[in-house]
């Protein structure tokens, strides 16, 4: 299962891949490119919100002040 989330303003796409966490950036177009993010592969889903925020803090802005997973409808 692949999960998005919202990175201060940046798509960031998650997924499985073996018994690790694979991440890509995913651009306005749609194309994905590989993020440089390494995150440790015993972290757990609920716990990729917060990673992603405390990796990626120093990018916030007035505008775009969190993280959150971007949910499918």
């Amino acid at each position: 299962m692949r999960y998005r989330f919202n990175v201060f303003g940046r798509i960031i796409s998650i997924e499985r891949v073996g018994g690790d966490w694979v991440a890509h950036l995913t651009g306005n177009d749609g194309k994905r490119r590989p993020a440089e993010l390494a995150i440790p592969s015993d972290m757990r889903h609920a716990e990729l919100a917060q990673y992603l925020y405390d990796v990626y803090h120093e990018e916030a802005t007035p505008t775009n002040g969190d993280v959150f997973e971007i949910v499918p409808r």
